[in-house]
């Protein structure tokens, strides 16, 4: 085959990856939006709903079992927080499966249109939430469809071959990280624009204050329908299409066996981002409780924290990993994250949360991209797509666990328990990642 060839031959497969990596984006972009609106969620909902209804009743029963118990006033808010976070994250992590099993049968493209058209709608109804119970059904739907997430993983493998296969979950893998960054900087300065201030009118039609957020996050998923609708190419041949395989559930998954230096890296990771995505979703509660932050506070804080981030992991991993090793710099960044954490727990200014920032999103940047390396380098050829596919399951799991529990933790204990038990629970997966073995090779 001629170089001409080789090039013309290649180009669907770039343009495949492209659409995989805007498609994981949105996702996690629309998944972690939300995340600085959550302090103020809950009081809207309230003073509309004034004493009646769902959110009321939960609040009162809250409220009278913390007296109950001598537990007095808590902030209650970081607890419907995690709820909401928790039941977004829970419903990827079980419909991944069968959105992956489903496009075995019939193919990527037209679930990754269904899905996406799914991910619209559930921003339109955020759009048009006038009722918590409404913001719930938007915040589901979304949930669910945001589980094409195997199905573009499963794209991944489609296009590559065991020489490139690292590569290509590597862009699924910035994808992730680049969206678990974005998402919340653009929610804090989009929710500056309340469309009710200038027009209270359209209150009748269910237009909230974060209707402007939901309306960005609307937009950029009809781009990505559009885009996928009009240039992507089907990855799945048709000898493929339709090939019984085993239906593997999201639990399955993680229970499916791996040589033993991948599963204690699994588990490193799991009890990693068990902390840290609680940490991370109850930044913004944080900054609420102890600093009495606003929407452009809290978009501030998110915006520097993803600006750390982007640093690190595109450049300052890529310098470290090759002369330190991957099992060295990940571990290294779980360090930096408890000191993080810690700072964190008893931060009483401003510079020191900013601190307690800057060590847990250097470290964040380090650990993450090198775990990931580390499962991929212990993986034969043949497994690397089994190998990552449960690596990012443990990720979901840990996502739709993560931030209820420490939630819980907030709300009952405090922010200063929670930071402290986040940086032990940390120091543990610490402990844990410098036990693991030197990988063998290098790819």
């Amino acid at each position: 085959m001629s170089s001409t060839e080789t090039h013309s031959a290649d180009q669907p497969k770039k343009l495949t990856l492209g659409i995989i990596f805007l498609t994981i984006f949105i996702d996690l972009v629309g998944f972690s939006i939300i995340f600085p609106l959550f302090p103020f969620i809950l009081e809207y909902y309230l003073e509309k709903e004034g004493g009646s209804g769902l959110l009321h009743w939960i609040l009162e029963n809250l409220d009278t079992l913390s007296a109950a118990i001598g537990g007095g006033d808590r902030f209650t808010p970081v607890l419907f927080g995690g709820v909401l976070g928790s039941l977004y994250a829970t419903l990827q992590f079980f419909f991944a499966p069968l959105w992956g099993s489903i496009s075995d049968r019939h193919g990527r493209r037209p679930i990754l249109l269904l899905t996406t058209g799914g991910m619209v709608l559930s921003y339109v109804l955020w759009v048009f939430a006038g009722s918590f119970g409404l913001l719930i059904a938007a915040r589901m739907i979304g949930g669910a469809m945001s589980g094409n997430l195997s199905v573009a993983t499963a794209a991944v493998a489609d296009v590559t071959d065991e020489s490139n296969r690292s590569k290509g979950m590597g862009i699924v893998g910035v994808a992730f990280g680049l969206g678990f960054v974005i998402g919340p900087a653009l929610g804090g300065i989009c929710a500056q624009w309340n469309p009710l201030e200038a027009n209270p009118g359209w209150g009748s039609l269910g237009v909230n204050p974060f209707s402007f957020v939901a309306l960005v996050a609307t937009l950029l998923s009809i781009l990505n329908f559009v885009w996928i609708k009009f240039r992507f190419v089907e990855s799945l041949s048709e000898e493929s299409k339709g090939v019984a395989r085993q239906a593997r559930g999201a639990i399955a998954r993680l229970l499916s066996p791996h040589k033993p230096e991948i599963r204690k890296t699994n588990f490193v990771y799991l009890v990693y981002i068990l902390a840290f995505s609680g940490m991370e979703f109850t930044l913004t509660f944080l900054g609420v409780e102890r600093f009495g932050y606003d929407h452009g506070d809290l978009a501030m804080m998110m915006i520097y924290v993803g600006f750390v981030l982007i640093l690190t992991q595109g450049g300052l991993v890529r310098r470290m990993a090759p002369k330190m090793g991957e099992k060295l710099t990940a571990t290294a960044g779980l360090g930096l994250v408890a000191i993080g954490l810690f700072f964190l727990s008893s931060a009483s200014s401003t510079r020191q949360l900013y601190i307690g920032l800057t060590f847990m999103a250097i470290g964040a940047g380090l650990c993450s991209p090198t775990l990931t390396s580390l499962v991929s380098l212990y993986a034969d050829d043949a497994e690397q797509g089994r190998a990552l596919g449960t690596f990012r399951a443990i990720g979901s799991l840990g996502r739709a666990v993560g931030p209820i529990l420490a939630s819980i933790v907030f709300w009952w204990f405090g922010s200063d328990k929670l930071y402290l038990c986040g940086t032990l629970i940390v120091v543990i997966a610490f402990v844990l990642a410098s036990r693991l073995p030197q990988p063998q090779k290098a790819r």
